[in-house]
């Protein structure tokens, strides 16, 4: 049985697994209130990190989180007074879990992402500052082993927005192998970098 924890902190380890992404404290507040105590409890527990040297704070669920999260709900109990839509919604989540869990693919959908949404928080990781020229060599390997082909897809449809550029490295004397094979082709040109604009 997981250790047990109010119903605040075990939304939040719900929220950030579903979110699957470091997440600023501001943006969680607007799902769940985490008090300093109960954020406290969960960093101690090692189910979260919270980085307290940036404003607003930043939190991401750990491997260990995610872990206590499905063992929580295949075992621990809804709150008193739960609706029966609650309780039947409860029961088809536990079958889902040992079903998944038994064919070894539980990890892959919990920690699946639309890939347009996963491209551009890595994106946000990596960027300095906005709009900041950001490498695919640096992107491609962050995308949690998507295929290039899908990958590539995603990348022209997200520039076709217009808020999503693309373009070579003009200075073809400091590109790398790397650089060389993350390169998305375009007509006849290989563009190596990304800037985006906030969304």
């Amino acid at each position: 049985m997981p250790e047990k924890f109010g119903a605040p902190e075990r939304a939040a380890l719900m929220v950030l697994m579903l979110e699957n992404r470091k997440m600023p404290n501001t943006e969680l507040n607007e799902q769940v209130k985490l008090t300093k105590p109960g954020r406290g409890k969960l960093n101690e527990a090692g189910l979260i990190r919270t980085a307290e040297d940036v404003r607003p704070m930043v939190h991401e669920i750990t491997d260990e989180g995610i872990a206590w999260c499905l063992q929580d709900l295949v075992k621990g109990e809804l709150p008193p007074r739960s609706t029966s839509h609650a309780r039947v919604t409860f029961g088809l989540l536990k079958k889902f879990i040992v079903h998944h869990e038994a064919r070894g693919t539980l990890v892959e959908v919990i920690r699946s992402r639309d890939l347009e949404s996963l491209i551009r928080s890595v994106y946000e990781e990596l960027a300095v500052e906005p709009q900041d020229w950001i490498r695919l060599a640096r992107i491609r390997p962050r995308l949690n082993g998507a295929e290039r082909g899908e990958v590539d897809d995603v990348l022209v449809k997200m520039m076709k927005t217009g808020t999503v550029h693309l373009a070579p490295e003009s200075n073809t004397k400091v590109l790398t192998a790397e650089d060389h094979a993350a390169a998305l082709r375009v007509g006849s040109e290989d563009l190596h970098l990304v800037a985006m604009e906030e969304s």
